[in-house]
C-alpha cells in the first residue's frame, strides 16, 4: 500500500476530504521522524513502537579488497509491532 492509497482508504472510510487526510498523515510522518531521530521512541497503543537501536561496533571485511575496516557503534531507526498488530499478522 503506497501513501496515495492509504490517504484515498481513509479518506473513503472517514468521509473527509483527501486533501486534508494528506495534511493529516505527512504531518503524523513527521513527528514519527522527528522523534526517532531526536532519540525520543514513538509508542502507538495496538499498533507497535518506533524506537532507535544502537548498532554495536564491528570489524567488516572488503571482500574484492581484501581489506578490513571498522563500523563505529551507530543508531538505526526501527518499528516493532504490537501484541495484537503482531497477533493479527500471524494469523
Amino acid at each position: 500500500m503506497t501513501k496515495a492509497e492509504l490517504v484515498n482508504q481513509v479518506a473513503m472510510e472517514t468521509g473527509y476530504d483527501k486533501a486534508t487526510i494528506l495534511g493529516i498523515v505527512e504531518c503524523a510522518m513527521e513527528c514519527v521522524k522527528k522523534n526517532v531521530a531526536a532519540g525520543e521512541n514513538v509508542y502507538l497503543r495496538g499498533f507497535g513502537s518506533f524506537i532507535t537501536k544502537v548498532r554495536a561496533e564491528k570489524v567488516a571485511r572488503n571482500i574484492k579488497k581484501n581489506t578490513s575496516l571498522v563500523v563505529p557503534e551507530h543508531k538505526i531507526p526501527a518499528f516493532k509491532p504490537g501484541r495484537e498488530f503482531f497477533a493479527q499478522v500471524r494469523k
